[in-house]
């Protein structure tokens, strides 16, 4: 499914798989969308990155396509808790021109109104897909078709813009999108942007958005019944008859008539009133074994190229001669800074006037003095106890 809002253009396909359901949700199908943003889009998307803008994109699609209930989930059941249907869905920004998100929005629900999956047979534990030509493809439950309306605002809010373009979205102040179904049923609703909408402005939005999402729903069913009408009548049809018309790889041309008559008459005029050339040589003209001449070509611009190269490397060797002249000048500097010192003179650490300077000098260690005692009054003294003891036992 190819959608075109303006320039912008999104190209939206939908594929299906049986796998095993998640945990906590065992009767459920599973639902992934997925948006990439192309180099061939704008020239500012890079390949494989996830940038703010896609992750924005991808969460605001989620919410509009799951969040909102627009599939029946459980009609994807096949075997409770062990096989369910998983509907992937891909859209691929052809061009960017603005307001991705309304062209996605778009791409995606008639992707899915779209698509049939096949149909499936369960017998005991057997489970069988049956391809397209034994039986027809089961198409999804969809309950209704949400639609994204983007609304850009100016001059905080005093100008409203729907479906801006991608010179208006660089200078907007701020960003509504509204995505609603045709019942005027709101499914999700974000602002972005440094601005405070008022209550009357978001009411005018939403009733501009459900005039829109009426129309485009519109558009969405013929397209859809147009497409059954010509399945069913056998005739062209899908991606490859999109392909010639030029729908999908380039934008649409409109056929101009183009004159065929007096073509050569044309011509010969034509030729009669150019300049003839200077010169013209007949046969090649050998130089040296292996080269030849025709014509008189093109000036020589190899040797302007090889003095350009002998100037910068000139230059370049001039630059290296300085720089070692320099080298060596600081060099000889440091060694007569260093043959001016004595031998005697003290060594300093720092010569700076605010830190503490501080000197290297050898110190005489202090001699080491034994003190001597004299122990003759300690044994004096005892001997005259002892004389005194010896004369009370005597007595």
């Amino acid at each position: 499914c190819s959608v075109e809002l303006g320039r912008t253009r999104v190209l939206a396909q939908v594929s299906c798989e049986l796998v095993p359901p998640k945990p906590n949700r065992p009767t459920e199908g599973i639902l992934f969308f997925n948006l990439e943003l192309s180099p061939m889009a704008a020239p500012g998307f890079e390949p494989g990155r996830q940038s703010e803008l896609l992750v924005k994109l991808n969460r605001l699609i989620e919410r509009c396509l799951r969040n909102s209930k627009c599939i029946d989930t459980e009609s994807l059941c096949v075997v409770a808790g062990e096989k369910v249907w998983q509907i992937r869905l891909d859209l691929h920004l052809l061009n960017h021109d603005g307001n991705i998100i309304d062209a996605a929005s778009i791409a995606g629900i008639v992707a899915l109104c779209h698509f049939r999956r096949p149909d499936v047979s369960v017998q005991g534990e057997e489970v069988t897909v049956y391809s397209p030509e034994e039986r027809d493809p089961v198409p999804l439950s969809i309950h209704h078709m949400p639609i994204c309306v983007s609304f850009a605002f100016f001059q905080q809010g005093t100008y409203l813009l729907v479906d801006p373009s991608e010179r208006e979205e660089c200078v907007m102040d701020g960003l509504l999108v509204i995505a609603m179904n045709k019942h005027r049923e709101i499914c999700t609703i974000q602002s972005s942007g440094g601005i405070m909408l008022v209550k009357d402005q978001v009411l005018r939005c939403s009733k501009i958005t459900a005039v829109k999402v009426a129309e485009i729903t519109e558009l969405i069913q013929k397209a859809l019944e147009n497409d059954q009408k010509v399945r069913k009548e056998g005739g062209k049809f899908g991606f490859a008859e999109s392909i010639p018309n030029q729908k999908i790889t380039a934008f649409k041309m409109e056929s101009a008539a183009v004159d065929t008559n007096n073509v050569e008459e044309q011509a010969e005029e034509i030729i009669t009133k150019a300049d003839p050339p200077s010169e013209v040589f007949a046969k090649p003209i050998l130089h040296t074994p292996g080269t030849a001449q025709i014509g008189e070509g093109i000036e020589n611009s190899w040797g302007d190229l090889e003095e350009l190269e002998r100037e910068e490397a000139a230059e370049e060797e001039g630059e290296s001669e300085a720089t070692a002249f320099e080298c060596q000048k600081m060099e000889i500097e440091d060694t007569s800074t260093t043959k001016e010192t004595k031998k005697d003179e003290p060594i300093v650490l720092s010569d700076s006037e605010e830190e503490e300077v501080v000197i290297l000098e050898p110190q005489e260690l202090p001699k080491k003095t034994r003190t001597q005692t004299n122990p003759k009054p300690e044994n004096t003294s005892k001997k005259a106890f002892n004389k005194r003891r010896k004369k009370k036992r005597a007595a």
